[in-house]
């Protein structure tokens, strides 16, 4: 009888273990996945999700029409290696050791996919990184070496470095989709970041893409042959006008020789590097595919008599054509990407995110790149899917900023966001259940002196207005009001009748800038620091 009893409780006791450790089990594997796809500047102006007069893109736009598209997502600082430190982090860039592009991430800091690694997700990342350091907190990576190639892309990963051949943003998706497939029987959560290269410069299209946009007028912005005489030395002295500094060569893909026979010289000597870098990387049947595009457009050219405002059309044509062409290819594999999930049913318990490191000038105000706190380069798309959270075809117009994507996954995944992040979880606003929110957007653009000439400056914005102060060599303050203004055209930080608006602002940034530990002081020391190093490198 003894016995009996003994193996009465023991067997009661064993069924309670493993109900108990089943119930874990089915805890931890409802716990949600996590897609985030970047791409590198895209611009939301060309999301048809977004604006139809550029592109469609029916593949990202699924992600806003079954999920939620934000139309007032904004980065801290915008530029590539800052950008990507930010959303790792939580932090902005004066606390998370990458305040421009010459800086190394330090990888020993604390990063959101570390603190899902630690409470049990899978991490992995494919793509770019672009933080010079090695990737910590992965499971599983592959990344690009700095800015990586298009063509027959090298790929850094734990065992060195290897190189695959064909087309960087299929190659990323089908590293993204491999890895899925291999894990399929793992029970853990996972936490996958898919990084593109494109559409960054020099916008280097996929073959299969590389006529779809040729011959089609694309719409000019109205800002196109800005003057910048409502704006203060900054935006005068910048050097990414698509006039003078866009090259004909890296960027246009006209040849060397014929730009030299035309009586063009190079903004930058590195453009003749880039552009026979690019080609060399392709094969024989590729260059032959190339040729038969660009071989009639460098005829054209040669046969043009093409100056002032007709030249600057004819390359902001050109830009355009390739821009938009190797966001064919994103949004073409982003739908791969989406089916994949469908297929296997990952899709009901997985979040997926598809934003840019930051915006980009499509031609507004005669510009083409981004680091200014104006709109179309401090803006950035963001669509977000999560079924059952978030209702499709929800928009959100609240303020919201890179800091906030560490803090959210970590909300998504249960786990608790540490104190130092500087973010604020977006889930309350996906799910609709919150009208308590920021109303101002903190920002700070170190990279000075630097390449295309864009002036340090920290700034706030509202709803509907942005103050900005640029400094070192110069101490400008401007202020737009963007209701009446919002292509950013007239400041009016003199105009006496917005000296209240001024005031409240100058001391909302005030409060920002302390909220954020960000200050005058700092700002002087990270200035001195960053000229020595510049002087070090003989870059100053």
């Amino acid at each position: 009888m003894k016995n009996i009893t003994t193996l009465i409780i023991t067997l009661a006791l064993s069924t309670l273990l493993f109900s108990c450790q089943e119930k874990k089990m089915e805890e931890k594997t409802k716990r949600p996945n996590i897609i985030y796809i970047m791409s590198d500047d895209h611009a939301y102006q060309a999301i048809s999700a977004y604006d139809t007069s550029l592109i469609q893109t029916p593949n990202i736009d699924r992600l806003a029409h079954e999920g939620m598209r934000f139309d007032h997502a904004y980065v801290s600082n915008s530029i590539c290696s800052p950008s990507r430190a930010v959303t790792l982090t939580g932090k902005m860039s004066h606390l998370n050791s990458v305040k421009d592009n010459l800086d190394v991430f330090d990888s020993t800091q604390i990063t959101y996919p570390k603190i899902l690694q630690n409470a049990g997700y899978e991490t992995a990342i494919v793509g770019k990184w672009h933080l010079k350091s090695q990737p910590t907190g992965f499971d599983y990576w592959e990344v690009l070496p700095d800015q990586g190639d298009y063509y027959q892309p090298d790929f850094r990963t734990p065992n060195g470095m290897i190189n695959e051949k064909g087309y960087v943003t299929d190659i990323i998706t089908d590293k993204a989709i491999d890895y899925l497939e291999k894990r399929k029987e793992n029970d853990e959560p996972f936490m996958l970041m898919v990084h593109h290269k494109a559409p960054h410069r020099e916008w280097m299209v996929a073959m299969e893409h590389l006529q779809a946009f040729k011959d089609q007028k694309i719409k000019q912005p109205a800002t196109l042959f800005d003057d910048y005489k409502g704006r203060g030395k900054a935006s005068k002295e910048a050097e990414m006008r698509i006039s003078d500094h866009m090259g004909l060569t890296n960027d246009t893909k006209v040849e060397p020789e014929i730009r030299d026979a035309k009586g063009f010289k190079p903004f930058m000597g590195w453009y003749d590097f880039a552009y026979s870098k690019n080609l060399k990387r392709m094969t024989p049947e590729e260059k032959a595919k190339w040729e038969e595009v660009y071989g009639p457009i460098n005829e054209d050219f040669k046969n043009s008599d093409l100056k002032g405002k007709e030249l600057t059309a004819w390359k902001y044509q050109r830009y355009m054509e390739d821009y938009l062409g190797t966001l064919v290819s994103v949004d073409e594999n982003v739908g791969r990407l989406l089916d994949y999930l469908d297929k296997t049913g990952l899709a009901e318990n997985t979040i997926v995110v598809y934003t840019s490191d930051q915006g980009f000038y499509l031609g507004e105000h005669g510009w083409f790149d981004k680091r200014f706190m104006y709109e179309q380069s401090f803006r950035t798309p963001l669509m977000v899917r999560w079924p059952g959270h978030i209702k499709a075809g929800s928009v959100n117009k609240d303020l919201v900023q890179n800091i906030d994507y560490a803090p959210s996954f970590l909300e998504v995944a249960g786990v608790e966001v540490p104190n130092d992040m500087q973010g604020a979880s977006l889930i309350p606003l996906m799910e609709q259940k919150t009208t308590d929110w920021r109303d101002a957007l903190y920002y700070h653009y170190y990279e000075y002196p630097g390449i295309h000439g864009v002036k340090r400056h920290y700034g706030i914005k509202t709803k509907r207005y942005k103050l900005i102060h640029f400094y070192y060599d110069i101490d400008e303050w401007e202020l737009y009001d963007l209701e009446k203004d919002p292509d950013e055209m007239q400041n009016v930080y003199s105009d006496p009748s917005y000296a209240e608006v001024r005031d409240a602002l100058h001391q909302k940034l005030k409060d920002l800038r302390k909220q954020y530990g960000d200050s005058d002081q700092l700002t002087q020391e990270m200035l001195k620091a960053d000229l020595k190093r510049l002087e070090e490198l003989g870059l100053n």
